[in-house]
């Protein structure tokens, strides 16, 4: 495997995301492929990748939330675009068996991945901004949707030239070379990344620190965004809401009318309530009567399901919807190898032979994902971040509809142009 030179290009942003660590060591450089710049491709050339890839993260979102992860009261927050990129990051590495059973399991495209990669990126770069500059309280009228990919190395463990030239080429980013088996300097510019790329929501890497690891691969998401119409803070009022144990309980209901897609299918009816530019949140009801016992069930579809329900989404028109929706603040963790796992990705953790690419013989020791939620009359904020270790809104006319979110149910927030669940969720108990 031929090593890669290294440019040692450690930008003044670089820099300024990991500022958090120690006087007494430095932030590391950021190295990137030596006269490799990121290329830049046209969506439209990789339409089908992109319909791959959100099938993807449909089979990627219902293991997270099949998984459930460490959530309260059934509730769970879980972001399958960030997770997506990660895998898809690793999979530029990955040969032999490995690489086949990521392409069957993930679904991902047969041809072009890291080109249309780079094109859902690129999509996503319109919206980019300083998740540290958001007001929270008051979500921004023009979304912040900022995606940060980081990739930190062992010094003294050789990264692979093809590896490296992809992440520059399609990823837009190098690698952070440190010294694993220095805890004291490398855990906090980890955590250091890890907090400004997520506006301080989350604090540290979500996999527990482990100085044998060479190689830690990071995606985080930032998402922040006021309603394309917000919710009048005087309307919100307390009204019972049915949890996942049966339970019914007073929680404070936002409420509002306006225009947006009303969709219905066999046992669910949704709306895409839309954000002031290139965002919905799909919300989704399974039908009345669930039994109490199978509310989290009825509220987690599977992917076939999710495709059906965005299908049906991309062919509904605007309505005049009235809505109720309760005000949540959640939060979960995962430990994604137990979600590989469950997806039949056998040879991807257990592989000493085919992310050679990445690092002689390395294999994933760690896989976790964090992430939150603060949905208010105003806007929603949302962070995740993904972890893969190796040892590397007058009197209103009568609507034409009425939704109550009023018992448990799905939800996700969508890029509209690419149709990719950047997050999904459950809400089966609006207290956190």
């Amino acid at each position: 495997m031929r090593t890669f030179r290294a440019a040692r290009a450690a930008t003044a942003g670089a820099l300024a995301a990991l500022t958090a660590c120690s006087a007494a060591s430095p932030p590391p450089e950021l190295l990137t492929a030596d006269g490799v710049e990121r290329v830049s491709v046209d969506r439209a050339a990789y339409a089908a990748e992109l319909r791959s890839f959100r099938a993807s993260a449909f089979r990627l979102g219902e293991a997270l939330l099949a998984d459930a992860g460490d959530g309260s009261r059934g509730n769970v927050v879980s972001s399958p675009a960030s997770l997506l990129i990660a895998l898809s990051m690793l999979r530029a590495a990955a040969s032999g068996e490995t690489a086949a059973e990521m392409d069957s399991v993930l679904k991902f495209p047969a041809d072009n991945r890291d080109e249309a990669m780079n094109a859902v990126l690129g999509l996503l770069e319109k919206f980019d901004g300083d998740p540290g500059a958001v007001d929270e309280d008051n979500p921004p009228r023009k979304p912040v949707m900022h995606a940060a990919n980081g990739l930190f190395v062992d010094k003294d463990v050789p990264t692979g030239a093809s590896f490296l030239e992809t992440l520059a080429r399609h990823y837009g980013t190098g690698v952070y070379p440190v010294d694993f088996s220095n805890e004291g300097a490398t855990k906090p510019a980890i955590d250091a990344w890890v907090n400004r790329n997520t506006g301080g929501r989350i604090k540290e890497a979500p996999a527990k620190y482990d100085p044998d690891n060479t190689f830690s691969l990071l995606n985080s998401l930032y998402f922040a965004s006021a309603w394309s119409d917000p919710f009048d803070p005087n309307a919100t009022s307390d009204l019972p809401f049915t949890t996942s144990a049966g339970e019914e309980i007073d929680v404070p209901a936002m409420h509002n009318e306006l225009g947006m897609k009303y969709a219905e299918g066999a046992g669910w009816s949704g709306v895409d309530l839309p954000y002031a530019d290139g965002f919905v949140m799909r919300l989704v009801l399974p039908g009345a009567g669930t039994n109490p016992a199978d509310r989290p069930a009825a509220a987690a579809f599977d992917a076939e399901q999710l495709a059906e329900i965005a299908d049906a989404f991309d062919a509904a028109q605007l309505e005049s919807v009235q809505i109720q929706l309760p005000r949540w603040d959640h939060e979960s963790s995962f430990d994604l190898r137990k979600v590989f796992g469950s997806m039949g990705l056998v040879r991807t953790l257990n592989t000493t032979e085919d992310f050679n690419n990445i690092q002689p013989q390395m294999m994933i020791t760690q896989a976790a994902q964090a992430a939150n939620i603060t949905v208010a009359e105003k806007g929603t904020v949302a962070a995740a971040v993904t972890q893969i270790n190796g040892m590397a809104t007058s009197a209103p006319p009568e609507p034409d509809r009425t939704i109550d979110f009023d018992r448990p149910f799905h939800y996700q927030i969508v890029h509209v142009e690419t149709g990719l669940p950047l997050f999904m969720g459950i809400v089966a108990d609006p207290r956190s």
